[in-house]
């Protein structure tokens, strides 16, 4: 079956009409499996940031690492900072380190920090693929203003394909229109199948669940 706006809208209304009434919102969540890609190979591995049609209802929380010069920026603009004089005590507690990254989304760093920010974050945020990412436009000459970057990012989702044949991702609240969440579905799968060497041929099969629903292969 297309992956196009009037089969999304079907299994969103099938979702909606069988899953029970639950006291909390679920979300609705994309599946891809992969076949034919040989993520051994950089080539073949998807990693790409692409901005959502609508807003998703998630709360995307910005963290910035930064020198003193941009403080009062960050104070302002994001959800939370660390600035260079703080650096050391998240080397020497990774606890710390390991909490901060999971309380963040994306971090955004001051640029002429970086090499500071790979020795006391990188360990702990490379492998949860945390780190500042250029590809995003999380780093940042000093005194970038940054209240337009968060606001790009609190709507912005990393594409992510690289050691499993498999990718699952939230394209909406179960409280948004249903036209709403179709349309974020169908432009993933549309930026996914530009990304993919061989397209819409390396896509296995494709579904939509919500938290606590079955899968609707689509």
């Amino acid at each position: 079956m297309a992956v196009d706006k009037e089969s999304v809208l079907k299994a969103i209304k099938e979702l909606r009409e069988k899953g029970k009434k639950r006291n909390f919102s679920q979300n609705f969540d994309l599946i891809l499996n992969f076949k034919d890609l040989d993520l051994k190979k950089q080539e073949q591995q998807l990693d790409f940031f692409m901005a959502y049609p609508t807003k998703t209802g998630k709360q995307i929380k910005v963290c910035a690492l930064i020198g003193g010069e941009m403080i009062d920026d960050a104070k302002v603009s994001c959800d939370g900072y660390v600035q260079l004089e703080e650096f050391d005590k998240y080397v020497q507690d990774k606890k710390l380190a390991k909490k901060l990254a999971d309380q963040y989304d994306f971090f955004i760093a001051q640029a002429n920090l970086m090499t500071k920010i790979a020795a006391a974050f990188g360990r702990t945020f490379g492998p949860r693929g945390k780190m500042p990412n250029p590809k995003a436009g999380c780093v940042v000459a000093p005194k970038t203003p940054l209240k337009p970057l968060v606001d790009k990012l609190k709507n912005t989702i990393r594409i992510s394909v690289k050691t499993s044949p498999i990718l699952q991702l939230g394209v909406g609240k179960d409280n948004l229109k249903d036209e709403d969440i179709a349309g974020n579905v169908v432009e993933i799968y549309k930026q996914i199948l530009a990304h993919l060497p061989n397209g819409v041929s390396n896509i296995r099969n494709t579904f939509l669940k919500m938290t606590m629903s079955a899968p609707v292969k689509l």
